[in-house]
């Protein structure tokens, strides 16, 4: 489940001519934007279709990621080689996919899929009730495993089962779940026995990331505080469906204790994934526009201190993951499209240090 949808209805301003190169050499693309700072080199993964939520192998070689391209009718999960650029679809090719991530040998992908349920796409959402995301009740849990081409199932229950990330250590999986009637927070061993709910507010409850040491989760939430709110949640949860206007991120222990916010500023904020330091925090947020459509990236500290704009794409930017070794990090974005609704990922160069802006004081 993504922002995806709303980044296709979002449209990037045609890129600039390239600067004359020498003959014979390939084009370059200027992929930045001005104040982009933490950005080095940014290199475009993919070229046409919905591409998002790219997520690192522990080995840093390879990204898994879901995509509606060629085809397919809709998201499909594949594995990309960042050496040689070559594509494998890991997932069936039927129903529709999301949230994919590597398990710790590198060897399995973990996915949710509502292939189990029909090989067509479940129906799209319903906009005429305002911007809403489906949440499937079909979706389950599934290993697929590259080297022998074994799919099985993970930890099945009734509704819907996605967003699983896994812990740093490989010890533990978290996800979302609705097993239990609302759409809360569950963390299981990795080979998919032991699940226990750490998340029981009223609300939505997901896409969490384990810090580092195994020890902490980040994730995005949205707990009703009226009564108008509450039951319009809970009639828009009995159409599997939920209003993501209003999401804010929140912290806790692996095993949901210590619970406490670390936005609230009214925005929608989602995709928050930890710096390799276990000390900040990057984001996705329409913060910055009053009108809710242009997602940026941000760097935040644990604390809550320390928030830095890092993206002025004027359009999407969003799903951030550093690499393992924290020098790089992949995203998705609109930015500098051929298609006019493309959503691409991008691998840009991570400066820890920027260099300083020049003085605009004069020369004593």
């Amino acid at each position: 489940m993504s922002f995806l949808l709303l980044a296709l209805l979002l449209q990037d301003p045609a890129p600039p001519l390239a600067a004359a190169q020498e003959p014979g050499l390939p084009q370059r693309e200027d992929l930045g934007y001005p104040g982009e700072a933490r950005f080095g080199v940014i290199r475009r993964l993919t070229a046409a279709g919905e591409n998002a939520e790219g997520y690192f192998s522990f080995g840093g070689d390879r990204l898994v990621y879901q995509a509606t391209v060629g085809s397919h009718p809709c998201d499909q999960i594949y594995v990309l080689d960042l050496l040689s650029g070559a594509r494998r679809l890991v997932s069936t090719g039927t129903g529709r996919t999301t949230c994919a991530y590597f398990l710790p040998d590198d060897t399995e992908v973990l996915f949710a899929s509502t292939h189990g349920s029909g090989a067509d796409c479940p129906p799209p959402p319903d906009y005429s009730k305002g911007y809403i995301w489906k949440i499937y009740p079909e979706y389950d849990l599934y290993v697929r495993n590259l080297e022998t081409g074994a799919l099985r199932p993970l930890a099945p229950a009734p509704g819907y089962d996605a967003e699983a990330t896994v812990s740093p250590d490989g010890r533990k999986i978290v996800f979302t779940s609705r097993r239990d009637g609302d759409l809360d927070l569950y963390v299981m061993n990795v080979d998919g026995s032991g699940a226990a709910r750490i998340s029981d507010e009223l609300g939505y409850d997901g896409g969490a990331f384990f810090s580092p040491d195994s020890r902490r989760l980040v994730y995005r939430a949205y707990h009703p505080r009226t009564d108008a709110e509450r039951q319009r949640y809970l009639a828009l949860l009995e159409q599997d469906s939920i209003e993501p206007v209003a999401l804010q991120l929140m912290l806790c222990d692996a095993d949901g204790s210590h619970k406490r916010a670390l936005t609230d500023n009214g925005a929608a904020n989602f995709a928050p994934y930890w710096h390799p330091d276990g000390r900040r925090i990057i984001y996705a947020s329409n913060q910055a526009d009053p009108a809710g459509r242009d997602f940026d990236l941000y760097l935040i500290h644990a604390d809550g201190g320390g928030n830095e704009r890092l993206t002025f794409n004027p359009s999407f930017d969003g799903f951030p993951m550093f690499s393992p070794d924290g020098r790089r990090l992949v995203f998705a974005s609109n930015r500098k499209n051929a298609g006019k609704f493309d959503t691409n990922l991008f691998l840009a160069e991570w400066i820890e240090t920027p260099p300083a802006a020049p003085s605009s004081a004069p020369p004593q």
